[in-house]
């Protein structure tokens, strides 16, 4: 893959990496120092300029960052999810401290996403059970949905603000919809068990669902904004409609050794999306809604991988697509204390 762009992160294991949603020349990063398990971390704002991959600024915190999420209403201040249980609102032209900190987490917040309709709330997701909706303007949360174990990620529906989803331990993908009632659920409107066998035959050569097991990542579809592709120890990525909670997966893509880390679908086309594993590698799927029918009208479609990019010597954590322009750049990162920033359409070309 002849460009490819390298930035290194001494002393820091990078656990996420998110473009600007303003800037195709701007990324950042969240890391931990000693794998995360014990010390500090950095969040690092990098610039894409002529010399190559640039410090913008850093921003250091007592506890390890395990996500972060830029602003989608100023374009120079995003959020660190720390494993303190806080979350940190940075501003790059703000030195050293946090403009804004959320404590309510009772452990790790491991994850963090930003409102990208309505742009006045953010979601945060934790180990403690609980995702929790916030106001960037207030320290405290505006809603508690509580899970009940441990949720490594949390989402909005691309096109309504009030639709949040989140994964977590017990293999489940849960949809909470805020303008419900409060009730007993919580706002839980749709819960899916991602290890559901499907109601209707796999394609030849798919496996059977095995046991449940933690899912640890998850996305929406940019173009169709009911579908969402999870991913987790059990190495398989799956993709469900939740119009069709009861239907089992829509797809399923095999392929990785170890857990699939981070997904993310992307924002230039409807049936593309990437993966990061702890097998080091990032694959590119199709997830199969393009290609023509060669199982009659089995719904469940087979993905098929279309590259592989190995570069990375460790965990790989993280994985964005850049939102502007024609091509499929991206950025990953990986235990390796590396970002590397490529173009993934060279996977679709045979360069990869």
């Amino acid at each position: 893959m002849a460009s490819m762009l390298e930035f290194r992160t001494p002393g820091f294991n990078p656990y996420a990496v998110k473009y600007s949603p303003y800037y195709d020349s701007r990324i950042a990063v969240a890391s931990a120092a000693n794998y995360g398990i014990v010390g500090n971390g950095r969040l690092f704002c990098l610039g894409l300029g002529p010399q190559g991959v640039q410090i913008e600024k850093t921003f250091d915190t007592n506890d390890a960052q395990y996500d972060l999420a830029w602003s989608e209403i100023n374009e120079n201040q995003l959020l660190a999810a720390c494993g303190d249980g806080s979350i940190k609102l940075y501003d790059v032209n703000v030195n050293d401290f946090p403009i804004m900190n959320f404590f309510e987490h009772k452990r790790e917040a491991y994850s963090v996403a930003w409102s990208p309709v309505t742009k006045d709330t953010f979601a945060s997701s934790s180990w403690d059970g609980t995702v929790k909706i916030w106001s960037p303007t207030r320290r405290e949360s505006l809603r508690t949905l509580p899970v009940g174990n441990c949720t490594y990620s949390t989402s909005y529906c691309p096109s309504n603000p009030n639709i949040v989803s989140a994964v977590s331990t017990d293999s489940h993908l849960r949809i909470f919809d805020l303008r419900t009632p409060v009730t007993a659920q919580y706002h839980l409107t749709t819960k899916i068990p991602v290890h559901q066998p499907s109601l209707v035959a796999t394609p030849p050569g798919i496996s059977p669902p095995c046991l449940p097991a933690e899912i640890l990542t998850h996305d929406w579809n940019k173009y169709r904004d009911t579908v969402i592709a999870t991913g987790g120890v059990d190495k398989v990525i799956r993709t469900f409609d939740i119009r069709s909670p009861a239907a089992g997966p829509t797809s399923i893509m095999t392929g990785h050794d170890y857990a699939v880390r981070r997904l993310a679908w992307s924002p230039h086309a409807a049936d593309i999306l990437l993966s990061a594993s702890y097998d080091m590698t990032v694959r590119l799927w199709t997830d199969g809604s393009t290609m023509e029918p060669n199982y009659g009208s089995m719904p469940v479609k087979p993905g098929l991988q279309l590259g592989i990019m190995n570069r990375h010597t460790e965990f790989v954590t993280g994985v964005d697509w850049c939102l502007f322009g024609v091509a499929g750049w991206v950025a990953t990162v990986g235990w390796d204390e590396r970002v590397l920033l490529w173009d993934a359409n060279m996977m679709l070309q045979g360069k990869g």
